[in-house]
């Protein structure tokens, strides 16, 4: 059987059931979330674009101000005014992206990947260099962190500053993370819907995941995770968790790859990877088509190369693990299990 006849089920599932490249009819700031200015709408022959289309919101409402809550540094903040907040990252973005508040992003990561991250007045770099006075000198009303790691140091000199800050860990699931940041933003109520659709959503992929006759074999590479080298991700990556739930195999896992991290040519061929997976945004700083091959030329010899199988996620489903995770594995669990079917029935499987 081709490989031209293996993949011809599979695009027609996709084109049901997932985003491709028609456009979004959601209103700006939800069509903000997916991430949809990384790459050009069109991919290579026998690329496919792999996205969910339902992303939880909720219509703008009065907020609940001021509120008090519990950061995840131990610390208890009282908040008052979030009207110009300093996000930490885009799972924060994409949170205000779904409770209508897109226009109090008013500070973000100068590698934000939604378009609210983008269109943010200020843009910061976080690095190990970053002080209190640079953050200071962005006038925000709130600071809100997303890692104890990067930004738990800076935590209490910046509210001895005056700075109201609060930090939600990235590394806790997801509907929890909903839960804490519409808190943090007078939306309590909301969050418990939003979290509770992220959580069906969740419930789905796996339930998609646990009817595959086999498991995938994924690898998901990046062009920014290793200090501006070409990495791979591994097990403890948010992709990762993504691919298990979706009821695939993260390479990454079996090399030993921690976080994002550089793999040899010999190692990326030793992992026969069946699906090559990686984020718009990613594909857009490999340069397209011919950067990516130029960046990992030992792809080529592994069973996803001789297939030429990439799927191309949003980064706000695949990367970030925030209030788009649900559907993008809901996405991704259905191309898997297509998928699955398809390695089965292929001859000498």
């Amino acid at each position: 059987m081709s490989e031209r006849r293996l993949r011809a089920p599979l695009i027609l599932v996709l084109a049901s059931a997932l985003v491709a490249c028609a456009p979004s009819s959601k209103p700006p700031e939800a069509a903000s979330t997916t991430g949809a200015r990384a790459t050009p709408d069109a991919l290579p022959d026998g690329w496919l674009r792999i996205a969910g289309t339902d992303i939880p919101r909720v219509a703008r409402s009065q907020q609940d101000l001021p509120v008090t809550v519990r950061s995840d540094d131990d610390v208890e903040v009282t908040i008052t005014d979030t009207s110009r907040t300093i996000v930490g990252n885009d799972d924060i973005v994409m949170v205000m992206d779904a409770l209508g508040l897109s226009d109090q992003v008013f500070a973000a990561p100068t590698n934000a990947v939604t378009g609210t991250g983008r269109a943010a007045q200020h843009h910061f770099l976080f690095n190990r260099t970053t002080g209190v006075e640079g953050i200071l000198s962005l006038d925000g009303t709130l600071f809100v962190g997303n890692s104890l790691r990067r930004h738990g140091k800076l935590a209490q000199p910046l509210r001895d500053a005056g700075q109201t800050l609060v930090i939600v860990d990235e590394l806790q699931p997801i509907p929890d993370k909903v839960r804490k940041l519409a808190t943090v933003f007078g939306h309590a109520d909301e969050g418990e819907q939003l979290a509770a659709q992220v959580q069906q959503q969740l419930d789905e992929a796996a339930r998609i995941a646990g009817t595959h006759t086999r498991k995938p074999r994924v690898i998901h590479i990046s062009a920014t995770g290793g200090g501006g080298s070409p990495t791979v991700g591994g097990a403890d990556t948010a992709a990762a968790g993504l691919i298990r739930l979706a009821g695939g195999i993260n390479v990454g896992d079996e090399a030993k790859v921690a976080n994002y991290s550089q793999l040899s040519n010999e190692g990326i061929v030793a992992v026969e990877p069946e699906v090559i997976l990686v984020s718009e945004d990613d594909l857009r700083v490999f340069g397209g088509e011919a950067g990516l091959w130029k960046a990992y030329p030992s792809l080529k010899q592994t069973p996803a190369g001789f297939a030429n199988r990439v799927w191309v996620m949003p980064d706000t489903q695949l990367k970030v693990s925030s209030i788009g995770g649900g559907a993008g594995a809901v996405a991704l669990a259905q191309a898997l299990s297509t998928l699955a079917a398809e390695l089965d029935a292929a001859p000498g499987a």
